[in-house]
């Protein structure tokens, strides 16, 4: 029987540097930490993994020295070759320098390092989230030293050349500086629990600054952990190899908001190598840092003190622990250098002076793991002697990698083998024969295995049964039976193909907003999937940053997320914007239902409180309100003998909580600082010796209502009432949504004049990622945009040409350029954006959301840009600036105040004019674009349409009533539009007997011929035109544009028509436009009007325009000039916007119809085809036609034949036949009775 047990992986490898935070008292001067290490060394403090000659060892490797052969060269000059220094003890190491072998061709070009404290686990240098490379050597004499970013502590440190010197093989010579390291170390066995016991019983703490290094095998463990009996706690542990800090300053008054708060950083803790902590608060805010990485972050609550009960804990909970803290593993592991709020706890702990009493065996050292993990590469394998000819293969071992796939270990058979795998983070093993037959057996368990966190291995094989078993989980098991005997072969192979160096590269995390970082080998990659947010590292928002922004990219009233601060810290939310013709409106809403009873408390003292909340966080909330011109919001309090404000002592019964928690004692229709409703200040309350109607104190309903408008005080968060204990007393309050209109960032833009002007603003933080977008205009050729300087690094954005946009940016590894180019020019005086983005993943540039132009960083190299000099918009450094407009300039999310900036800078002007320029083909049907200060708007005063950009019909709902619209025009030629829709009549005369009408010529066949009759005077009888000989009384909307000039008309679809020669050509003066009946008859086609003047429009008639008339929208909207007259009710419908060719359907579901109230309008896009046709409906509609039509040709056939078989003809022909148009027509003209028939059996379809 062969067993084997093993322990393998590579540990997570996270840079830590010693902080010194606290001044320690020394009786000599602090003395700078940069003394020579290793030359003083013997020479067997100097190891490698092999060298040349005896006169090529490692001992010979100190810098300057030119002993033995001059310095240290291995045997090859492979990858595989290490230096190493063991410093006899724990040294802080600040420096490095390496120098080639003396008087030679050997030089080590590129290396790594290795440092531990134990010889076995080794940990690499990383720098800039890279496992890093420094530069050696380029000849063998000149020394290059290298100041450490991250100094670290260790005691031995290992050279890895990587290449070295073409004419010659690796030769190195090496230096180590830094300083002697001490600090009091404690071992953690689970048990023991170090209890720091305050001067006080309670604590009130609003300041903390907490620093401590653990290192530990054990994922799992409490590191610190005190508490108070109000609720208060601060913890800090492992938990699954992250670390996990916990506070709680507890909870606000009312208990709507929690004081928990949560924050986890790092991974891969448990690999038995020290890590930094250090935490600082002070109030709220707190920097929580490990091991170099800091996280910054406000506490939730409203309280800014810690308030603690007697001790503080290192290494587990107290025995004084509350139940519910319980449950949670101790520490097990090694601590130093802890410090609580200035007083050194190892030293108290080594000087007796705190209670260590749960300790069975208090030790000042950190023991050595009995186990240590091995690394694994691509190419690397382990090979370990076994017994062959036995009947049982038996190994453990442990693993932890982010590569989904790998080999774990192979074991030959006789014959054939056991391959034991990772597959898609599943462990598979393959159990092959190749005598005689080939037998294979497969068996697979776990999953998600390549995590990053430890997972246990068990595979057995004996005689004819295999099981597999995970993470010890005996009852998971997976058990197969072998058709054969196991002999074992003999060596056993681990890795070969297994991993890389496992590192987490995802800590900390660069996926930004939530993204999730997965890891394969060393390279990670961002899920964005659900975060709002794009790109590699989830940097950029998928969603425009204000209502006021998807009005400008044509957008109608809808709901949208917004995203105010871009890229910023805050996520994405949904309002609703309405779009209105000169302001745009962002409305959030609230849950409290209106006119919400107020309940009375238990205790007549006990107020009330209403709680309202938002459908975002208050930081959004304020994000909409900070961005505003202009805010309101309504408050409504109905009482019933509930007094509001007023009070014997002064103080308000009732009070609103505004932004930031602040009371505020004024109502609606008041303001800040007035303890006043709106009647108090209009002077009209119920009773003039109080301030609000409320406040009278009477037995009957009265209401205070107005609008809160100091916007810096909204939204309201909550209202406490507290007049409605009394008997009797009643109140409902009602808080209507915050609705604010304009953005002032989307606006906020600058005029650069002359090629040297420029703005300058502070420096921002870009190390990891920077992002930086605006709007330019210019009818210059080039120009930069903007620049912010380091040393070397820089960023540069600038317009290269009349089509070319450049981003060039340095991080320490070389200037880098990327460019776009437009198929247009861009110097056409028309706003155009541009986005650069530069992250750890790659820089990206975008022009106009169309051009794009990506560049991935190298895998290798620095990562972090390091700018130091202002941010220069325009001219910079002597370069030619850019001439034109700049507008909603962001850096990292943060819109920059360029107008303000403008107003104190020469030679740059705040705004700037010819929005018109690049937004006017927004404005629709001839609507004129208005230049604004900031933006423009669309004029639709002279068109028949409404809306942001004039695209909202106007329409209405007639039932035999009438609109006439009088006005003076003289019209040689004229153009009407109008949506028409069942038997339409529209009339236009004017003082003379000259006229223009239009017919739906409904009892005629074809039904609802459509005619056009003019009378410009001149002609016995009316012109007529039938515009289609088709039913247009169908109950489907139909378009109608006409226009004439002189005497030639035409229509849509275009025909043209020319008037006789004795017809006049103008309007003379039009008087009257008839909409529905025609109330005047005279000279103006008085049979006509006589015949279908009865019933009149009924139906849907819509976006009428006479010229510049548009009667429809006099008659409707508030504020227009008008002499529209109405006979009957007229009704406004929203059928100006509907589609022109739908399905007809009934009167009851129809949503034009005012007898169909809440009806829906049943129009999918989904199925009509491109055309606007819905082909089934079509297809439907020519089969019925067709069964109409046969049907109506039997019934004549029918009838006539009935006629001719009784052997007699009648003719019994209508007064008036000879003037009518049709047999129908006149029947109609002589039946009185005719038209009330028609009224009582007729059936209406609306759409």
């Amino acid at each position: 029987t062969q067993t084997l047990s093993l322990n393998f992986a590579s540990s997570g490898q996270i840079n830590w540097v010693t902080r010194s935070l606290f001044k320690l008292c020394r009786l000599t001067a602090p003395t700078r930490c940069d003394e020579v290490l290793a030359s003083p060394l013997p020479y067997s403090a100097f190891t490698s993994s092999s060298v040349l000659a005896a006169d090529f060892g490692a001992g010979y490797a100190k810098l300057n020295r030119r002993v033995g052969n001059g310095g240290w060269s291995p045997s090859d000059s492979d990858r595989y070759q290490w230096l190493q220094v063991d410093l006899r003890a724990r040294k802080q190491i600040t420096a490095i320098a390496t120098q080639g072998r003396y008087s030679s061709s050997d030089w080590t070009k590129h290396y790594r390092l290795l440092y531990s404290d134990t010889g076995s686990n080794w940990k690499p240098y990383r720098q800039d989230s890279n496992i890093w490379t420094f530069s050696g050597n380029w000849n063998s004499e000149r020394a290059v030293r290298h100041e450490l970013q991250h100094p670290f502590v260790a005691r031995f440190v290992r050279f890895i050349p990587l290449d070295c010197s073409e004419e010659g093989r690796i030769g190195l010579r090496v230096e180590l500086y830094g300083c002697a390291y001490w600090a009091d170390v404690i071992s953690f066995d689970g048990q023991g629990v170090i209890s720091y016991r305050f001067r006080q019983k309670k604590m009130k703490i609003l300041k903390d600054v907490i620093s401590l290094k653990f290192k530990t095998t054990k994922g799992d463990g409490i590191l610190l952990h005190g508490e108070g009996q109000q609720g208060d706690y601060i913890t800090l542990e492992l938990q699954q190899a992250k670390l996990l800090l916990q506070i709680n300053l507890g909870s606000n008054q009312y208990g709507s908001i929690q004081g928990h708060t949560s924050v986890s950083s790092g991974s891969l803790l448990d690999d038995d190598h020290w890590h930094s902590v250090l935490i600082e608060r002070y109030r709220r805010s707190v920097n929580f840092t490990l091991d170099q990485h800091t996280q910054s972050f406000r506490t939730n609550g409203e309280f800014d003190n810690l308030d603690l009960d007697n001790e503080i804990t290192f290494g587990g909970m107290p025995v004084s622990a509350k139940p519910s803290s319980g449950g949670r593993e101790n520490y097990i592991g090694c601590m130093e250098a802890i410090h609580y709020n200035g007083d050194n706890i190892t030293n108290l702990v080594r000087r007796r002076k705190v209670d260590t009493s749960s300790f069975h065996n208090l030790t000042f050292s950190c023991a050595e793991s009995r186990t240590f993990p091995a690394f694994f590469n691509s190419t690397s394998s382990l090979q370990l002697l076994g017994r062959t000819d036995e009947d049982t293969v038996s190994v453990r071992l442990q693993f932890r990698t982010w590569n989904p796939s790998g080999l774990l270990f192979f074991t030959p058979l006789m014959p054939g083998g056991v391959e034991v795998s990772l597959v898609e983070g599943k462990v598979t093993v393959h159990i092959y024969v190749t005598l005689g037959k080939n037998t294979r057996v497969d068996i697979s368990s776990g999953s998600g295995l390549n995590d990053g966190q430890w997972h246990s291995v068990h595979f057995l094989a004996l005689e004819s049964i295999a099981m597999l078993t995970i993470n010890g989980d005996e009852m998971s098991t997976v058990r197969a039976a072998i058709p054969i005997q196991i002999r074992t072969g003999g060596d056993y192979f681990f890795g070969g193909n297994c991993t890389n160096h496992l590192y987490e590269v995802c800590v900390p995390n660069h996926c930004e907003h939530g993204g999730k970082c997965s890891q394969t080998g060393d390279m990670f990659k961002c899920a964005c999937e659900g975060t709002g947010y794009s790109g590699a590292t989830c940097h950029n928002s998928m969603y425009e940053q204000s209502c006021e922004e998807y009005k400008h990219l044509g957008r109608s009233s809808n709901t949208y997320w917004i995203d105010p601060d871009s890229s910023g810290p805050l996520e994405p939310f949904r309002v609703t914007c309405n779009m209105m013709e000169d302001k745009v409106w962002t409305t959030v809403v609230n849950d409290l239902p209106a006119q919400s009873s107020v309940s009375s408390g238990s205790r007549p003292e006990d107020k009330t409180v209403l709680t309202l909340s938002y459908s975002m966080s208050a930081e959004q909330v304020n994000a909409v309100t900070s961005s505003a011109e202009f805010c309101e919001q309504h408050v409504a309090y109905m009482c019933y003998k509930s007094r509001l404000l007023n009070s014997t002592d002064g103080s308000p019964f009732t009070w609103w909580v505004g932004r930031g928690n602040e009371k505020h004692f004024y109502w609606g229709g008041s303001g800040p600082g007035v303890q006043k409703c709106a009647c108090g200040i209009e002077r009209n309350c119920t009773d003039p010796r109080y301030y609000c109607n409320c406040d009278a104190d009477l037995s009957q309903w009265k209401e205070d209502a107005g609008m809160l408008m100091y916007k810096d005080h909204l939204p309201v968060s909550q209202v406490v009432v507290g007049d409605v204990h009394r008997s009797g007393s009643e109140a409902r309050l009602t808080v209507g949504p915050l609705r604010c209109q304009g953005d002032r960032h989307f606006w906020n833009a600058a005029s650069f004049n002359t090629p040297a002007s420029y703005l300058h603003f502070p420096t921002f933080q870009a190390e990891t990622s920077a992002d930086v977008s605006f709007y330019f205009k210019t009818s210059a050729s080039h120009g930069v945009f903007l620049e912010i300087l380091g040393n070397p690094d820089f960023i540069r954005l600038e317009l290269k040409s009349a089509t070319v946009v450049s981003f060039s940016f340095d991080v320490g590894n070389g200037p880098v350029e990327l460019t776009v180019r437009s198929s247009t020019p861009l110097n056409d005086d028309q706003w155009h954006r541009v986005e650069a983005e530069r992250n750890i993943k790659e820089a990206v540039l975008r022009l106009d959301k169309v051009h794009r132009e990506a560049r991935s960083a190298p895998p290798q190299g620095h990562t972090r840009l390091q700018l130091f000099s202002q941010l220069f918009v325009g001219a910079s450094g002597g370069q030619r600036g850019f001439l034109g407009c700049i507008r909603v300039l962001k850096v990292n999310g943060v819109t920059l105040d360029l107008e303000g900036r403008a107003k104190v800078t020469p030679g740059v002007k705040p705004g700037c004019s010819g929005h018109c320029s690049s937004y006017g083909m927004l404005c629709q049907n001839e609507g004129k674009c208005i230049e604004k200060y900031n933006g423009y708007s669309c004029d639709c005063s002279l068109t028949a349409f409404d809306g942001p950009f004039c695209n909202d019909g106007i329409a209405i709902i007639l039932h035999n009533y009438t609109l006439a619209y009088t006005n003076d025009v003289k019209a040689k030629r004229h153009g009407l539009q109008a949506n028409l829709d069942h038997s339409n009549l529209g009339h236009f005369n004017d003082i003379n007997p000259a006229y223009l009408r239009l017919t739906l010529m409904k009892y005629c066949f074809p039904l609802g011929t459509l005619q056009i009759r003019y009378n410009l005077g001149g002609l016995r009888e009316p012109f007529t035109i039938s515009l289609n000989h088709r039913n247009m009384a169908n109950g489907q909307p139909h378009n109608v544009n006409i226009t004439r000039q002189d005497r030639l008309v035409d229509h849509y679809p275009t025909v043209s028509y020319t008037l006789p020669e004795t017809s006049d050509t103008e309007f003379n003066l039009v008087k009257t436009i008839f909409l529905g009946k025609v109330f005047e008859t005279g000279q103006i086609d008085p049979v006509l009007i006589e015949r279908y003047n009865t019933p009149g429009f009924v139906g849907c008639l819509s976006r009428v325009q006479f010229n510049r008339i548009a009667p429809l929208k006099a008659a409707l909207r508030t504020g227009v000039p008008s002499t529209a007259s109405i006979q009957g009710v007229l009704v406004e419908s929203n059928c100006g916007a509907s589609p022109l060719t739908v399905p007809p359907m009934s009167a009851v579901f129809d949503p034009w119809d005012p007898d169909s109230a809440g009806a829906q309008f049943p129009f999918n896009e989904e199925r009509v085809s491109r055309d606007g046709v819905n082909r089934h409906s079509a297809i439907f509609g020519g089969i019925i036609a067709v069964v109409i039509f046969t049907i109506l040709c039997t019934l004549v056939f029918l009838v006539r034949h009935m006629f001719h078989h009784k052997g007699s003809y009648h003719t019994n022909e209508a007064k008036g036949a000879e003037s009518a148009d049709c047999a129908d027509a006149a029947i109609i003209v002589n039946d009185p009775a005719f038209t009330e028939t028609i009224d009582e059996s007729k059936k209406e379809w609306f759409i």
